[in-house]
C-alpha cells in the first residue's frame, strides 16, 4: 500500500503542516519538550505519522534531536512498529475505564529500551468521562520517563481539563496543489507513468488528506494496469467529462434550454450522478469568475483554464455569480428532490429562468399591456400626466402580483463612467412620432402613487423615484439616486410601466436614470417631515411645566425613543 511505504520518516519528508513540524524541531533543538502533545485534524492528515516521528527523536540512540538517525535500533523498531516502549492505544476500542487504568499501572515503571516511554492515545475524544477523569492526575504530572502524545480529529469532545495539560498542535487540511506536488514527486521516484489531468483529479478527490488521495492512487494504478490516465481516473472517480461541463456552459450563455436538457441527459445516460455533475460545474463557474478578476491566473490545470477563458469573456459576471450560487443549492436540494435527474434539470433551467438580464424590446413586444376600451379624454391624451388628480379609482388588474420567486436577481443595468445610467422600459410600445411631450410634475408625483395605491417593494420604488426634468416624446423620465439602485428590479419596473400606462390610457416608456445627486424624492421628502415632526415633539415635551416637575421632583428622566409625535389619533 503506497500510504504505508511512502509514510514519512522523519520532519524533513513531511508534506505539509510547517508550522506543526517547525515548532517541534525548535522544541526539540532547545530541549524544551512538553510532557503531554495533543494532534488535532481531519483523517489523513499526519497525525500518527508525526507521533511517531516525535516518538523516534526522543528514543534515538544518537541523541535528543529533531534529526533522527533513523539507523539504529530504536529507530528501526519504531519504523517498523515493534518499539516496545512506544504503547500505541485505540481509544475508540478501549473506551471504558478500566482500560485506562490498566494502561496507567505501567506509567511508574521506567522505560525498557529507550530514553522514554511514549503513550500514543488516538482517537483520544472517544474515551468515556471516567476514563478522561482517571487520565487527568497522570498527565497532568507524569514521571519524567513518560510522554503523553494525544490525536483526535474531534477536540471539540474533549473536556477541558484534559485540553488544558497539553500543548496543542492543530494540522490543516492539504491543499490539492500540494497533494498533486507530493503525488507527482513519488510518481517519478517509482518511475510511474502518469497523465497530469489525472493526478490532478486524485489530489482533488482526495479533499485535504493526504492519506485518502494515496489510496485513490493505488486504486487508479490497479485500475490502470500499473499506469495512470485520465480517463480510467475519471471512470473510477465518476467524474463528467469535461466536454460536457463546456457544453453546458455554451447552452447557458447561449440560453438555450433545449440544449442544456439534452446535454443533461446525455451526462445521466451515461451513468454519472447529478450532484458530481453540479459539483464540477460550480467548479468551473468558480475558475471562470477568477478569470474574469485575474485575467493571468494560473492553476495546476492550465490546459482546461484555457479552454475557459473563452468563457469568461462571453459570460457576464453577474450570470457566472448567480450560476454558481444556483449550482451549490441545487446540490443541497438533490436529497429532497423526487429524482436526482429531475433535480440536475430544474437547477439547470433554474439558472436560465432567473438570469438577471434587462427588458428587451423582442420580449416584451408578443405582450403589449391591453389599453382601455374606453376612449382617453382629451386633457389626459394631450398632457396625460400633469392632468389634474381625480378620487376616481382606476383599474388595476394588470398590477396584480405575481408570487414571487425566491430569489430576484436586479436590473442587470449597464454601467458607464458618466455619473447617471439609464434603465429604458419597453413595456409600453413605443409613442407616435407626433405624440406631444410628456413632462411629469414632482409635486404631484406622491399624490399619483397614493392614488393608484401602489403597495409593497412597488411603493417603496415609487417613493425613490423623481420625475425628471426633460424627457423626449413618448417617455416618461424619473431620477433614482445610485445608492438605491438595489429597489429598482426587473419585475417592479415592469409593474410601474403598467400601472402608469392603464392610468394615462396612452402607450409609454418609462426610463429610470442613477445619479448620484441627493434628490428631493417622496421619501425623502417624508423622513424631512417625520425629523421636523419628532423635533416639534421633543420640543413640547421638554416645555411642558408638569413633565419638567416631575423630573425635578422624582429625579425622573425621559426614557429615549419614547417621544413620539402626536398622529391625530387622540
Amino acid at each position: 500500500m503506497l500510504a504505508r511505504r511512502w509514510r514519512p520518516r522523519d520532519f524533513s519528508q513531511m508534506a505539509g503542516q510547517e508550522a506543526v513540524v517547525q515548532a517541534l524541531v525548535n522544541g526539540l533543538n532547545s530541549g524544551r519538550i512538553h510532557h503531554a502533545f495533543l494532534f488535532t485534524g481531519t483523517r489523513g492528515v499526519g497525525k500518527t505519522t508525526l507521533a511517531r516521528i516525535l516518538a523516534k527523536c526522543l528514543n534515538c540512540e544518537q541523541q535528543v534531536s529533531a534529526e533522527p538517525c533513523g539507523e539504529c535500533s530504536a529507530c528501526v523498531a519504531i519504523d517498523e512498529g515493534r518499539f516496545v516502549d512506544l504503547i500505541e492505544v485505540d481509544a475508540a476500542s478501549r473506551t471504558k475505564v478500566d482500560d485506562t487504568r490498566e494502561l496507567l499501572d505501567n506509567v511508574q515503571y521506567a522505560a525498557t529500551r529507550g530514553r522514554y516511554k511514549v503513550y500514543l492515545i488516538d482517537e483520544v475524544h472517544m474515551l468515556s468521562a471516567s476514563s478522561f477523569n482517571a487520565l487527568l492526575k497522570t498527565l497532568e504530572e507524569p514521571p519524567a520517563h513518560v510522554k503523553f502524545i494525544l490525536a483526535t480529529t474531534d477536540p471539540q469532545k474533549i473536556p477541558v481539563t484534559i485540553l488544558s495539560r497539553c500543548v496543542r498542535f492543530n494540522l490543516r487540511r492539504m491543499p490539492a496543489e500540494q497533494i498533486n506536488d507530493y503525488l507527482s514527486k513519488r510518481l517519478n521516484d517509482e518511475q510511474i507513468e502518469f497523465e497530469a489531468p489525472a493526478l490532478q483529479a486524485i489530489a482533488r478527490a482526495g479533499d485535504g488528506s493526504m492519506r485518502d488521495a494515496l489510496s485513490l492512487l493505488d486504486q487508479a494504478l490497479a485500475h490502470g494496469n500499473g499506469r495512470l490516465r485520465e480517463e480510467p481516473v475519471q471512470t473510477m472517480l465518476g467524474m463528467v467529462e469535461f466536454r460536457f461541463i463546456e457544453q453546458l456552459l455554451s447552452a447557458l450563455q447561449t440560453h438555450d434550454s433545449a440544449e442544456l436538457l439534452q446535454i443533461a441527459a446525455e451526462i445521466y445516460a451515461q451513468g454519472q450522478s447529478a450532484d458530481r455533475t453540479l459539483q464540477q460545474l460550480a467548479e468551473a463557474l468558480h475558475r471562470i469568475a477568477v478569470l474574469q478578476q485575474v485575467p493571468e491566473y494560473t492553476d495546476s490545470n492550465n490546459q482546461q483554464l484555457d479552454d475557459l477563458k473563452e468563457f469568461a469573456s462571453l459570460l457576464p459576471a453577474e450570470d457566472v455569480q448567480l450560476y454558481y450560487q444556483i449550482a451549490n443549492l441545487g446540490r443541497s436540494e438533490l436529497a429532497h428532490a423526487p429524482d436526482p435527474r429531475i433535480g440536475l434539470d430544474m437547477t439547470l433551467l433554474r439558472m436560465l429562468a432567473f438570469r438577471p438580464v434587462a427588458p428587451s424590446s423582442d420580449d416584451q413586444s408578443a405582450d403589449p399591456p391591453k389599453r382601455a376600451a374606453s376612449p382617453a379624454p382629451a386633457a389626459s391624451q394631450s398632457s396625460p400626466v400633469a392632468a389634474p388628480i381625480t378620487g376616481q379609482a382606476t383599474p388595476r388588474a394588470a398590477l396584480a402580483e405575481s408570487p414571487r420567486p425566491p430569489v430576484e436577481p436586479p436590473i442587470d443595468t449597464p454601467r458607464t463612467d458618466a455619473p447617471i445610467v439609464q434603465q429604458v422600459s419597453e413595456a409600453a410600445p413605443a409613442a407616435s412620432s407626433d405624440a406631444a411631450p410628456m413632462t411629469l410634475d414632482a409635486e404631484r408625483w406622491p399624490g399619483l402613487c397614493r392614488q393608484l395605491g401602489f403597495s409593497g417593494p412597488l411603493r417603496v420604488l415609487a417613493q425613490h423615484l423623481m420625475p425628471g426634468e426633460h424627457v423626449d416624446q413618448g417617455v416618461l423620465l424619473f431620477k433614482m439616486e445610485e445608492r438605491d439602485a438595489h429597489l429598482h428590479t426587473q419585475r417592479l419596473h415592469k409593474q410601474l410601466s403598467q400601472a402608469l400606462v392603464e392610468h394615462l390610457q396612452t402607450p409609454v416608456k418609462v426610463k429610470v436614470q442613477y445619479t448620484n445627486d441627493t434628490l428631493e424624492t417622496p421619501a425623502r421628502l417624508q423622513a424631512a417631515a417625520d425629523d421636523q415632526a419628532h423635533r416639534k415633539a421633543h420640543q413640547v415635551v421638554a416645555e411642558d411645566t408638569v413633565i419638567n416637575d416631575l423630573i425635578e421632583t422624582f429625579d425622573a428622566r425621559i426614557v429615549p425613543g419614547s417621544v413620539r409625535p402626536d398622529d391625530g389619533a387622540g
